[in-house]
């Protein structure tokens, strides 16, 4: 199997080159904000979980996925949990400060105190959480494979080495986690967790969602081959009620681009159909004006194809 754990500094953009590197491997993501919703899937309420047995619970979860998967996971102190998983990378990213502050005022558009301000603080909530949740306020650099510094390389160039440093050392052709060794793992993780009285659900899951599409499946390889990070329909809106507050009418679109924090849909289907999906975005954009969205119509996508030499695998609509 492989899992690559990718550990950075407050204001260092580790997430942007965490799911590039997934998407250049074909790897599943999973985020810090993921993990922790798995964690209140798996056990309940995140607070349900003493601190002291917080990893112990991610570890259970990582074991059971790795059995299906291979993994991109970016999340602070996951590198001290995959060490008896074989096929491991461990990565931390790291920059001087006054480039993290830097990627902290154009990210949060704040003037420069301000920003440090923030830095310092979001350090201290690190150090604290990590402290209570994996018994170290900082990690060791003897728990890393690879260090990289994100002022002399940006998010995609270090999802190119990491994707050369993975398959230099060939840790896809090990194969996944086999379920005897998932096994062992998780007996010596539900003994720590029975004290407690405490009992994974297997639940958890990562499912991939398939294209409704041949277009969307093509737009996501064009994303892909310019090292653009995506998500497919993350997210669904409610864009209408009825009197007593019941959902209605709900509308998914069918990208997200995190980078951009814009969401993207696809328009590829009969002239007649359009109209439709205009006034769901038109209520989209009404209700939650705060969202980025871009349409991109049949003409617009076509262009797109014939550009990049793919028009003979698109499908009449």
């Amino acid at each position: 199997m492989a899992v690559v754990t990718v550990t950075g500094d407050p204001g260092c953009r580790t997430e942007d080159a965490a799911r590039l590197t997934a998407q250049r491997l074909g790897f599943d993501f999973i985020s810090e904000s993921a993990l922790r919703q798995m964690v209140v899937e798996e056990f309940g309420a995140e607070n349900l979980i003493p601190d002291r047995l917080y990893s112990t619970a991610l570890t259970s979860i990582l074991a059971r996925l790795a059995t299906g998967h291979h993994l991109v996971v970016c999340a602070p102190g996951v590198e001290t949990l995959v060490g008896d998983f074989p096929g491991s990378l461990r990565v931390a990213v790291t920059a001087p400060e006054n480039f993290r502050i830097g990627s902290l005022m154009l990210d949060h558009r704040l003037e420069r105190l301000a920003a440090l301000a923030l830095l310092h603080q979001l350090e201290q909530e690190a150090r604290t959480r990590r402290k209570k949740q994996f018994g170290r306020a900082a990690a060791q650099g003897s728990e890393f494979d690879l260090v990289v510094n994100a002022q002399s390389l940006a998010s995609d160039h270090i999802a190119e080495l990491l994707e050369a440093s993975v398959r230099s050392r060939e840790l896809i052709a090990q194969g996944l986690l086999s379920p005897p060794r998932e096994a062992q793992l998780q007996f010596q993780v539900r003994l720590k967790l029975a004290r407690h009285g405490i009992t994974p659900a297997g639940k958890v899951s990562l499912e991939r969602k398939p294209f409704a599409n041949e277009s969307e499946e093509i737009f996501a390889n064009l994303l892909d081959f310019y090292r653009v990070a995506w998500e497919y329909e993350p997210r669904t809106f409610a864009i209408q009620w009825d009197q007593d507050g019941k959902v209605l009418e709900s509308f998914t679109p069918d990208f997200y681009l995190p980078e951009f924090d814009l969401y993207v849909e696809l328009t590829t289907m009969k002239q007649a159909h359009v109209t439709r999906k205009n006034r769901k975005v038109k209520l989209l954009k009404t209700i939650y004006p705060q969202i980025n969205i871009q349409v991109f119509y049949q003409k617009d996508f076509r262009n797109l194809i014939f550009k990049y030499g793919l028009a003979e695998r698109v499908r009449q609509s």
